[in-house]
């Protein structure tokens, strides 16, 4: 499966044949597809759109060919360059923007591109409108503009400078305060974009900084997702360097992870529970992830006195999920942290302020902060399907059997037990049923897991 068109945008991998692969066609009927809807969304006729990429190799060419298509429709683009999604997603409202469109295949290898899409507030298309551009893109019926009424092209580089500003000028970030602290601080940036922002935004906080793989080539020098097994270069780095911690980031900059000082993970699950921690200290509130997330937030968040929601995966659905409960920060256990008071997206240079100011007041290591959180561990596994299966009935069986259980069925079915919970959800790109745990040890976790499989094929029958 190497295009995958859906509500959120397309992706697939550079090359091969159209329809296929994400071919400079496909860029282009995509594109045409997402200026033809924002037309008749907006109802205006001059139209302004933000674009922005990150650094992996087919970037400049997607790019001209995108602006290229958005200039034929007689729609202007603001063209950033170099940037990374959350600074595309705080440009368009601050340009007055009607959309904007990222080209970035996030934690993919450097193989894959894609196209993801904003509406004029720098946030996500919903479900209803994505499912209007595909339905353009399979039409291909788009009318271009006259050679009088093509649009401009605006180049502007200095994004990146005012989304640090703009993180600088959050009320609960203070530079002094981290300035005091004296941290060193090794930094991944997979050489992307984060290479050049999240250097920048320590920089400007007073942090002595330790570059890794922060030249922005696009050639990956490991797998761009920031798991453990990706990560042995930096967690030796730190240890070298004697660093306080250090900092990863995928390659479009909205997932962060944190190297503990003994060179250990500090977890993805739980950048989102260090910096809400932060956040719930200085405001009370409340806060969301999905339901694929840590039962850690929660724990934290009703210790603080607030209230815990889950949403569905994915971000935009998080989003959602944060403005009807008035959180006031949330995200997704990825490392994807969402701060209100910035913007409505997933955004690892707030993430890292927010932490950086967590660390300086709470003193000691990141180690022992991570000691100070509720020890939760996960398993994630996957049921490979065949088409004979039918998901729904199986979700629907697991469901009435764990009935008299706390069950969610508004993503699949999360069941959660007393001490542990589990989450079964038919994936959105990959032919599998996703089965994740988390309980108090991983043996727990693993132990949990299997036994669901084994309830799972036995209801199947296979």
């Amino acid at each position: 499966m190497t295009l995958i068109k859906s509500i959120s945008g397309i992706r697939g991998t550079i090359g091969g044949h159209t329809n296929d692969n994400l071919t400079p066609v496909d860029a282009v009927k995509f594109a045409a597809a997402y200026g033809t809807w924002l037309k008749s969304y907006a109802k205006k006729d001059d139209l302004k759109v933000v674009i922005g990429r990150d650094a992996r190799l087919s970037g400049e060419m997607i790019q001209n060919l995108v602006v290229s298509t958005l200039v034929g429709l007689g729609i202007d683009v603001i063209d950033l360059g170099l940037s990374t999604t959350p600074t595309v997603e705080i440009a368009v409202p601050l340009e007055k923007a009607d959309g904007g469109i990222i080209l970035t295949a996030s934690h993919n290898p450097k193989q894959w591109n894609a196209l993801k899409l904003l509406n004029e507030k720098g946030e996500f298309l919903d479900a209803e409108q994505g499912a209007k551009i595909l339905a353009l893109a399979e039409k291909e019926d788009f009318e271009f503009a006259e050679v009088d009424d093509l649009g401009e092209i605006i180049k502007n580089d200095s994004y990146i400078d005012i989304h640090i500003d703009e993180v600088l000028e959050l009320p609960l970030v203070d530079a002094e305060t981290i300035k005091k602290a004296g941290f060193k601080v090794v930094v991944d940036g997979v050489n992307s974009t984060g290479g050049i922002a999240i250097p920048k935004l320590l920089e400007e906080l007073g942090v002595e900084v330790v570059k890794l793989y922060c030249d922005p080539t696009g050639h990956f020098p490991h797998n761009p997702e920031p798991l453990k097994e990706h990560l042995g270069d930096i967690c030796k780095k730190v240890v070298e360097e004697k660093a306080n911690f250090g900092i990863v980031v995928d390659p479009d900059v909205d997932r962060l992870a944190f190297i503990s000082n003994d060179g250990q993970m500090f977890g993805e699950e739980y950048t989102l529970v260090a910096c809400a921690d932060y956040v719930l200290s200085k405001t009370k509130g409340n806060t969301v992830s999905n339901l694929s997330s840590s039962r850690a937030l929660r724990d934290i968040t009703e210790k603080h006195g607030g209230t815990y929601e889950a949403a569905a995966v994915g971000e935009v659905n998080v989003v959602t999920k944060m403005k009807a409960n008035n959180a006031i920060i949330g995200g997704e256990g990825n490392g994807g942290i969402i701060y209100p008071e910035s913007h409505y997206g997933r955004d690892a240079l707030v993430g890292t302020a927010l932490f950086l100011m967590l660390m300086a007041e709470r003193g000691g290591t990141v180690a022992e902060l991570r000691a100070s959180y509720p020890s939760y561990f996960m398993s994630k596994k996957k049921i490979e399907l065949t088409p004979e299966l039918d998901v729904d009935a199986l979700l629907e069986a697991m469901h009435n059997k764990y009935k008299d259980e706390e069950v969610s069925t508004i993503d699949g079915v999360k069941i959660d037990f007393p001490e542990n919970w589990v989450h079964l959800r038919k994936s959105n790109t990959e032919p599998i049923i996703r089965i994740y745990t988390e309980a108090k040890s991983q043996e727990e976790a693993d132990g949990l897991a299997d036994r669901i499989i084994s309830e799972i094929k036995e209801v199947a029958g296979i």
